[in-house]
C-alpha cells in the first residue's frame, strides 16, 4: 500500500510540474524552455499561441504569443503585494548570452502609470531583477538594477510609437558579479544602450517576459478617472544563443 501511495504522489507532483511548462513552437522561440511564472494565478486567457491566418500580428513566420492581463489576474501572493501578471519564465543561466525578442502593443493599449509595468526582465534566482524593461506614459525603458535599486534608466522607444508596431529588442550581456560584465541593447538594429561592470549578485539568472503589473495602488492617482484597463501584448522571435546570428537570423 505504501508503494501505491508513493507512486500516486510521484505522478501527481510530476504531472503538476509538467503542467506548469508552456511549450513554444520553433516558429516563436528557440534556445530556452519556459514555464508559467506563479502558475497558481494563471488564467486561461493569460497566454495563447496565435496565428496570423486568424488576423493576429506576427513578426516572422506564422505564429506569435499573445499575453493578456485583466484586473484581478493575480496569485494569492501577488494580490497581497498589489501586483498581477501573466509571464513565462525561462531556465537558469550564467555568463555571456545573446537574447532577442520582438514586442507588439495593440493600437488601443493604455498605460497604467504611475503603477509599474514590466514587459520583460532578466531576473536572478531568489533575488531582485538585474535588468527590467519597463513601460510608462513616456516610453519603454531599460532599467538596470541591483538589490532592488535602480542605477540607470535608458529610454529605448517612445510609448505612442510602439502601438500597432513590432519592435525588435536584442540584448548581448555577460551576467556576472565581476567587473567584466556588460549590457549592450539594440532596438530595431540600432545600438541604444551600453554598460560595463558587474551585472548580478553572482546568482543564476533567468529571462521572464509577458505582462507584470505592480504597485497597483498608485493607479488611483491618475487624473483621468478611467477604469483599470485590460492590457494585451504580443511577443515573437524569442531567441537565445551564443552569437548575434543565432538569435536574429529570421529578422535581418
Amino acid at each position: 500500500m505504501k508503494i501505491f501511495y508513493s507512486v500516486i504522489i510521484y505522478l501527481f507532483l510530476n504531472l503538476s510540474s509538467y503542467a506548469d511548462y508552456f511549450k513554444l513552437p520553433k516558429d516563436i522561440s528557440s534556445g530556452d524552455n519556459f514555464k508559467k511564472s506563479l502558475p497558481s494565478g494563471f488564467k486561461k486567457h493569460g497566454v495563447k499561441i496565435v496565428d496570423k491566418k486568424d488576423g493576429f500580428p506576427v513578426r516572422s513566420g506564422d505564429k506569435s504569443l499573445r499575453f493578456e492581463v485583466r484586473s484581478g489576474d493575480c496569485s494569492k501572493k501577488d494580490c497581497k503585494n498589489n501586483s498581477q501578471r501573466h509571464e513565462l519564465k525561462g531556465k537558469y543561466f550564467k555568463g555571456e548570452i545573446w537574447i532577442a525578442y520582438s514586442i507588439y502593443l495593440t493600437e488601443d493599449f493604455k498605460s497604467i502609470f504611475p503603477a509599474k509595468l514590466a514587459l520583460a526582465q532578466i531576473h536572478q534566482e531568489n533575488a531582485e531583477p538585474s535588468l527590467m524593461f519597463q513601460l510608462n506614459d513616456d516610453g519603454y525603458f531599460a532599467d538596470r538594477q541591483m538589490r532592488g535599486r535602480t542605477y540607470e534608466k535608458k529610454k529605448l522607444l517612445d510609448f505612442q510609437s510602439m502601438k500597432g508596431n513590432w519592435n525588435d529588442i536584442l540584448v548581448h550581456t555577460n551576467l556576472t558579479k565581476d567587473q567584466d560584465g556588460f549590457y549592450k541593447i539594440w532596438v530595431n538594429n540600432e545600438l541604444k544602450y551600453e554598460y560595463s561592470g558587474l551585472t548580478t549578485e553572482g546568482k543564476p539568472n533567468y529571462f521572464k517576459f509577458g505582462i507584470y503589473q505592480s504597485s497597483l495602488q498608485r493607479y488611483s492617482w491618475r487624473k483621468d478617472n478611467q477604469p483599470f484597463p485590460i492590457q494585451i501584448v504580443f511577443y515573437d522571435e524569442i531567441r537565445f544563443g551564443k552569437s548575434r546570428e543565432d538569435v536574429i537570423k529570421s529578422l535581418y
